[in-house]
């Protein structure tokens, strides 16, 4: 019999927000550019990533 090769297979993402990887299933993009934020931190009500976090605080102290 022959062995099977092993799986090449990743389907992990990184939040841009927390940086946890997780299934890229499990999260919802970015409300600003689409980046991968994890299911967790959209419990915790983030919409965005820190990098679009810290345009939009910029925004409202201007």
């Amino acid at each position: 019999m022959t062995e099977k090769p092993a799986l090449q297979e990743h389907d992990g993402m990184v939040c841009r927000y927390c940086g946890n990887e997780e299934r890229a299933s499990e999260g919802y993009p970015c409300v600003g550019c689409g980046t991968f934020i994890c299911l967790i931190c959209s419990f915790r009500g983030i919409e965005r990533c820190k990098a679009c976090e810290a345009k939009a605080q910029a925004a409202r102290r201007a």
